[in-house]
């Protein structure tokens, strides 16, 4: 059976010496919220307009339901550029009925579609205005509205979230799962790494124009080394120093947070501190998305 997922299949893009893309390879399920992150320069908006055909592949293939992605198939996709792409001096209900329009749709249809997508995402009172006359938050949530108003098979957005205050960031959140909870593939990339962990149900971190990690948050924390936080208020500074198997990396005031190597016995390392005096907390160490992130460039950088 062919795949539904949203394949990207060891693409490559130069710019001369410049290698932007190294066979990029990764997929977006259905009903998948696929986070896209990495530093400046990594190859994020390369990868996404090669998927919506803005730019042209040296080598590898894009598919879509196991097929690759040509002209008729893009038009079913929704794609959010970084750098607005409407009409300033077009009202905002026009617009993207004439997207609509762009996209096959019926002149009611996309009326219809246009009037649906202002109210959800809180732009009715604004539907007569040019996009010009908006707020960067008001002509973002326009830009979401054009990416949605065909109804997309697949959703690509490049930093949807940039510039929008909380609540506009919650709503367009819930848009976001709601579309994924309708089965549609939705891929984006943001920066904001705390959004990205709570909202994705997989993340794909790109260096250097190459996937180097990708899972759910709990997989990619599962592949971090262990880390302990020991508080121990009258502990000296050097009391963790010739431990076996640990390494301090961060020390404040009574805290510190240690990295342990495999096989390490943590129990140990709870009566060194208790020798000291009190312990209170003791804890594993979760790593956040940005650690995840951060751990990850450093590598790269250092070899």
């Amino acid at each position: 059976m062919p795949s539904t997922c949203l394949e990207i299949d060891r693409v490559s893009k130069r710019y001369g010496e410049v290698v932007a893309l190294r066979e990029m390879t990764f997929e977006v399920r259905p009903g998948e919220l696929f986070g896209f992150v990495g530093s400046n320069g990594a190859g994020k908006t390369t990868t996404m307009r090669i998927v919506l055909g803005v730019l042209a592949a040296d080598s590898g293939e894009v598919r879509w339901n196991g097929a690759p992605v040509d002209f008729a198939t893009r038009t079913r996709f929704g794609y959010m550029p970084e750098e607005r792409g409407l009409y300033p001096k077009m009202k905002v209900l026009h617009q993207l009925a004439y997207l609509a329009e762009l996209h096959g749709m019926s002149i009611q249809a996309a009326q219809r579609n246009a009037e649906f997508w202002i109210g959800k995402l809180g732009l009715r009172d604004r539907r007569q205005d040019t996009v010009q006359s908006l707020s960067l938050g008001n002509q973002q949530r326009v830009q979401l509205c054009a990416a949605l108003v065909h109804e997309p098979e697949v959703l690509v957005l490049d930093e949807p979230f940039s510039g929008l205050d909380p609540v506009a960031v919650d709503v367009m959140s819930q848009v976001l799962r709601d579309k994924a909870d309708e089965g549609v593939p939705v891929l984006f990339s943001s920066h904001q790494l705390d959004l990205v962990q709570r909202l994705c149900d997989r993340v794909g971190i790109v260096r250097s124009g190459q996937m180097v990690a990708a899972g759910t948050v709990a997989e990619l924390r599962s592949g971090a080394a262990a880390r302990l936080i020991v508080e121990a208020p009258d502990a000296p500074a050097d009391w963790a120093r010739g431990l076996a198997g640990v390494t301090v990396t961060e020390r404040t005031a009574g805290r510190w947070t240690l990295e342990l190597a495999p096989g390490t016995d943590e129990q140990r390392i709870l009566h060194a501190a208790l020798a000291t005096g009190p312990v209170t907390e003791f804890s594993r160490h979760k790593p956040t998305l940005g650690e995840l992130f951060r751990n990850v460039v450093t590598e790269g950088d250092a070899r």
